[in-house]
């Protein structure tokens, strides 16, 4: 059994990949408002400095997004308890590690998770493949969290 004592407050960001995705949404939103722009800017004979202000806008909004996504943590292990964001389906989003029964490795909807059942029935499904972090080493930190809480 292992004694490492868990980090006092453990971070965990969205993997690169799926950063790529959200940013990739946003720059095929920011083609579709450049196209209504541009059809409205020749429809009402506006001045081309519209487009200009629209794109700057644009470009603006994706250095915001991808600084955000980058900086945000997705999950966040603390001495009391863990959060959960930007995860859709994970069930509870918050808890304090004297509420959960356990953490396992499964497989919900054919998806690699880290599962943390709570006392009550409710869990949190944490999807090891939007992490920027190896699911072992993740797993790891939950288990010595959990460890640590329960002492």
């Amino acid at each position: 059994m292992s004694s490492v004592e868990p980090k006092a407050v453990s971070e965990y960001r969205l993997a690169p990949v799926v950063t790529a995705r959200f940013v990739g949404s946003y720059l095929v939103l920011l083609a579709f408002v450049l196209l209504g722009a541009t059809a409205l800017t020749a429809a009402l004979d506006i001045n081309a400095d519209l487009m200009v202000l629209v794109l700057g806008l644009g470009l603006l909004g994706l250095i915001a997004l991808a600084w955000w996504l980058r900086s945000t943590p997705v999950v966040q292990l603390t001495a009391a308890g863990y959060r959960v964001r930007l995860v859709r389906a994970a069930g509870v989003k918050e808890a304090r590690w004297s509420e959960v029964e356990d953490a396992v490795a499964a497989t919900p909807r054919g998806i690699e998770c880290v599962v943390l059942r709570l006392r009550d029935g409710r869990v949190t499904n944490v999807p090891v493949a939007v992490l920027a972090a190896d699911k072992d080493d993740f797993a790891r930190d939950v288990r010595e969290h959990l460890r640590a809480a329960s002492r």
